[in-house]
């Protein structure tokens, strides 16, 4: 994939809320959670990121974790998923998030942060550090939580000592911490027009689909 591509779609992360009488108003898909009524003995699995989470530009449904919840039902297997996506969010933003949507109980966590930090050419070392201290958060309120990281990438062009390190933060850390890996949430989709919305950025439904395809190979071993 070219590094131009890569790098906007990477982009997507920040650009998807906008804004209306001065406010910013979320899509549908980037609503934030509200806890629910669920079944006893049914588990919640959390999606904590940024817009590639949220599924931006698409309705609810066609977000990658909708369609692993409907992968779930048709298993009948006991779990709720959660779409704590987000436009926007950075490592150190995410920090701060994180605190309102544990008040729901959750068994397994998948998070998705970073790419934004990287776009900004932010420090390796800080980023890593606020990625730890959310899965801090979550291990300290949860300590029975399944953990899963999606890694991200970012183009040769941010610099070849970057580009390495920024990479390797997501495995370090889910190594670290005993989590599922994803080694990389875009995979098969970064830089194929076909599976972008116009603006070239963000995934389509049917982009969307490969994302949850992704997640799903390394998420169904906990289920």
């Amino acid at each position: 994939m070219s590094s131009i591509l890569l790098l906007a779609i990477i982009s997507a992360c920040g650009n998807n809320q906008q804004k209306k009488d001065g406010k910013l108003n979320a899509r549908p898909a980037e609503a934030a959670p509200v806890a629910t009524e669920t079944k006893p003995g049914v588990q919640h699995i959390l999606f904590f990121g940024t817009s590639l989470t949220a599924g931006y530009g698409l309705d609810p449904e066609q977000a990658y974790p909708a369609i692993i919840q409907k992968k779930i039902e048709s298993l009948n297997l006991p779990y709720k998923v959660i779409n704590g996506g987000l436009s926007g969010e950075t490592s150190a933003a995410g920090k701060s998030r994180i605190n309102w949507l544990l008040k729901q109980p959750v068994g397994i966590f998948v998070l998705e942060l970073g790419a934004n930090d990287g776009l900004r050419g932010l420090s390796v070392p800080e980023t890593s550090a606020n990625l730890q201290a959310v899965i801090d958060k979550v291990k300290a309120k949860y300590p029975k939580v399944k953990l899963v990281m999606a890694g991200m990438q970012m183009p040769p062009n941010m610099g070849a000592k970057y580009t390495s390190d920024f990479k390797a933060v997501f495995s370090k850390l889910a190594q670290k911490n005993d989590m599922v890996y994803v080694p990389f949430l875009l995979e098969g989709v970064g830089g194929v027009a076909r599976l972008n919305q116009e603006d070239g950025i963000h995934p389509t439904a049917e982009g969307q689909k490969i994302l949850a395809e992704n997640v799903w190979a390394r998420l169904k071993t906990l289920l």
